[in-house]
């Protein structure tokens, strides 16, 4: 069984581009031309001084000491929350925006649910002296104040989007109309692992410097390059896909994926993919998504913005039909109490999204010796007032 992209640009039977005309140009260029750049030395060379020097690479490879004698095996945490901006988003946006310039792009747009994304868009853009546009639902510029106040002073425009339930999937449809209009000089950063391929492989390998330093940082600590298991949090699924990327042809480790179970799986407030979710086409792809009967997208509900998405990316419906990843779901609920709890043990206050990883604890009994690598996919500064309401801090 093969989990990576095939030459067509599917995961098994999932992947794709499946796009309007009008956005062909654009899909195809870059489908012609990412792996050829991707590939050249220079490239190479910036990409990775960019991430050492600005960034702040390597991120750290954590013992949690009382976290693993709490849940009883030894846990590792994957410090993507140290990088700069404060998330792994910033790994893709970086070799995008350098994509984007080889393309000879002059203007840049992104969607973003809780903000992270457009954060580090907006901040590479800054960093380039590039225009950035940012679409973002009407309801998470309300929930996500402090990164709207940040993509501002960076010097983008965040446009606001009111259709749908105005949340990521709304935010999505904006950009990708945006493009349309402007296919000539326009870049669209897509910041997860979905999209019209070449996007979830382009944006797959960007973030695959994570599990790539997972490999060595572990063989320094343990003595060996493999975890027994690698735990992350999924809704679109690029902190999990880069957290994958170097395991999945590795039997030995176990692929653990948590997505949002909102109020729970079955209450009508969830962004549970794998276990709701039926096959379909949703911008640009056909991966697994949460729709009705006639096929119309359900609206999905977390109380994280980054994992209030009716869909996952084609990698993990593919990892999930095959049997390669275990699926499992946390309420809002345990999300919330797994990063208080981080918090308390361990002094690190983790994005909500990554609370969702940490929750895995819940689900799951692992052996005394089992090593357990969680991706630590962002801070929690972002949420802080999520956390205050909810815990009435």
């Amino acid at each position: 069984m093969k989990y990576n992209i095939d030459e067509k640009g599917y995961y098994g039977e999932f992947g794709g581009a499946f796009i309007p005309e009008m956005l062909y140009p654009n899909v195809e260029e870059l489908r012609q031309k990412y792996l050829q750049i991707m590939h050249e030395s220079s490239f190479q060379k910036e990409f990775h001084q960019l991430l050492k020097d600005y960034v702040g690479r390597p991120s750290p490879l954590y013992f949690a000491s009382r976290l693993s004698e709490k849940h009883g095996c030894k846990i590792y945490l994957k410090r993507e929350d140290l990088n700069h901006t404060g998330a792994h988003k910033v790994n893709n946006t970086i070799g995008q925006i350098l994509m984007a310039k080889k393309l000879g792009k002059t203007r840049i747009i992104a969607e973003t649910g809780a903000g992270q994304h457009g954060v580090a868009t907006a901040t590479v853009c800054a960093l380039m002296g590039i225009e950035c546009v940012v679409y973002m639902g009407e309801i998470d510029i309300a929930r996500q104040a402090p990164n709207v106040a940040r993509m501002k002073m960076l010097g983008a425009e965040v446009r606001p989007a009111l259709s749908g339930s105005r949340t990521l999937k709304d935010a999505t449809n904006e950009a990708i109309r945006d493009w349309i209009n402007n296919p000539v000089d326009t870049h669209y950063i897509i910041g997860s692992a979905i999209g019209p391929h070449p996007y979830p492989d382009m944006v797959t390998r960007f973030q695959s410097v994570i599990s790539e330093e997972i490999k060595w940082q572990l063989q320094e600590k343990e003595g060996r390059e493999n975890p027994d298991y690698v735990v992350a949090c999924i809704g679109g699924g690029s902190n999990a896909a880069g957290t994958y990327y170097h395991f999945l042809d590795n039997p030995e480790v176990g692929i653990i994926a948590v997505e949002a179970a909102g109020k729970g799986i079955n209450s009508g407030e969830s962004a549970a993919t794998s276990a709701l979710g039926k096959i379909g086409i949703i911008h640009g792809c056909k991966t697994m998504l949460m729709q009705t009967n006639d096929g119309q997208i359900t609206e999905p509900y977390s109380i994280s913005a980054g994992l209030d998405y009716p869909g996952v990316g084609p990698m993990h419906s593919h990892l999930h039909a095959s049997g390669r990843a275990d699926f499992y779901s946390a309420t809002d609920d345990e999300a919330m109490k797994a990063g208080l709890e981080l918090s308390q043990l361990e002094g690190i206050i983790p994005a909500i999204e990554s609370g969702h990883a940490l929750a895995v604890f819940e689900h799951k009994k692992f052996r005394s010796e089992d090593v357990v690598v969680i991706s630590l996919s962002g801070r929690g500064d972002k949420d802080l007032n999520t956390y205050i309401e909810y815990f009435k801090l």
